[in-house]
């Protein structure tokens, strides 16, 4: 059975806490220093990862620190930001960059990687090549809340790992099967999880709660059913996670899982998602297939608007080309008498929308 290595680090050394949490584990008995490995953190959008969006680039310096501790040369860093969001510049924001010189890291936009078609169950799927070809994937997302799959943490990451072409299709194909199958067919080798201040209510950021929880592990499967609990979901209602379980992925994390915990007096008391506040808003919302920066948009400005009674469904998704109806969001929607245009439309710009309805 597979172990969860968790460390109550200091917000202050994140990258002194991720070296020491990996000593703690039991990378070193997998990777092998001639592999090519590379380091996948959630950049899907081009906020600080204070904000509780993105993977704090300390967490990726103290894994570049310990792999070249055990003489691995060759690491790169691989993200796809989400569509309407430019990949180098969440690089920048998030101090990739920075970190990139520091240690000779290169770093790649999967939007400008080749594309090979993989068939996984039923799914085609278009997947970087780089993400297939690497000898060995670390897989460095952010334990945080996502609007419309509720969680989302190792295996929902790897969707930065296709095309944006692909990103829009899951969407009209409900995410959670083939998120699952996406996970058959890219191997996560390894799970750093920054769970130092993720957004317990919008994967886009903006409400982060502070936890300084950082958790690894080799099964992304094991990993996620126990960061799924810690924010206040069981496994089995997060249907990526139910799917991925029964086509052999990963299993779940049970009672008798050892759990190694380091570092407990750092322990902050735990905090949940708010579940009836996020259905409260979903509730103004009419979505057929919406990509997620869309969603998240609208979800995030209803949670910024001053007067939700009496609001009206907004129409919204992929499934509303062609549609007509009263009020609509992104250019899927632009058949409805009042629409917010782009594609995806502006947190800031729905505010407005709905301030002036």
């Amino acid at each position: 059975m597979r172990n969860i290595y968790i460390n109550y680090c200091k917000n202050s050394d994140i990258a002194g806490g991720t070296l020491e949490l990996l000593k703690a584990g039991d990378l070193k008995d997998l990777v092998r220093s001639d592999m090519r490995v590379s380091l996948k953190p959630n950049m899907v959008t081009a906020k600080h990862p204070s904000l509780g969006a993105t993977t704090h680039s300390e967490v990726a310096e103290g894994i570049i620190i310990y792999l070249k501790e055990l003489g691995v040369n060759k690491i790169e860093i691989i993200e796809s930001a989400w569509i309407g969001d430019s990949t180098k510049r969440a690089y920048k924001a998030c101090g990739y960059d920075i970190l990139s010189k520091k240690y000779g890291v290169p770093l790649h936009d999967l939007k400008d990687d080749k594309i090979k078609k993989v068939k996984s169950g039923e799914f085609n799927i278009e997947i970087c090549e780089r993400a297939l070809e690497t000898d060995f994937l670390i897989n460095i997302p952010v334990l945080k809340a996502h609007c419309q799959t509720r969680f989302t943490c190792n295996l929902k990451n790897l969707k930065g790992c296709i095309s944006d072409s692909e990103k829009r299709k899951f969407h009209t194909l409900g995410l959670h099967k083939p998120i699952a199958y996406l996970n058959a067919a890219v191997k996560t080798h390894y799970c750093v999880v920054d769970g130092i201040c993720g957004d317990l209510s919008f994967e886009e950021g903006g409400t982060p709660v502070e936890r300084n929880m950082l958790i690894c592990g080799a099964d992304p499967v094991l990993v996620d059913s126990y960061c799924c609990e810690l924010i206040g979901w069981r496994a089995d209602e997060i249907g990526y996670l139910k799917i991925a379980r029964e086509i052999g992925v990963g299993e779940y994390y049970n009672e008798n899982t050892p759990v190694i915990e380091i570092n407990k007096e750092n322990k902050i008391k735990p905090a949940t998602i708010n579940k009836k506040y996020i259905e409260r808003l979903a509730a103004y919302i009419s979505e057929d297939s919406a990509c997620s920066a869309c969603y998240s948009s609208l979800v995030y400005a209803l949670h910024r608007s001053k007067k939700l009674s009496g609001q009206e469904k907004i129409h919204i998704g992929q499934g509303k080309k062609g549609k007509t109806g009263k009020l609509g969001c992104g250019n899927c929607a632009s058949g409805f008498d009042s629409f917010i245009p782009g594609c995806p439309p502006k947190s800031v710009d729905i505010v407005k929308f709905l301030g002036e309805l």
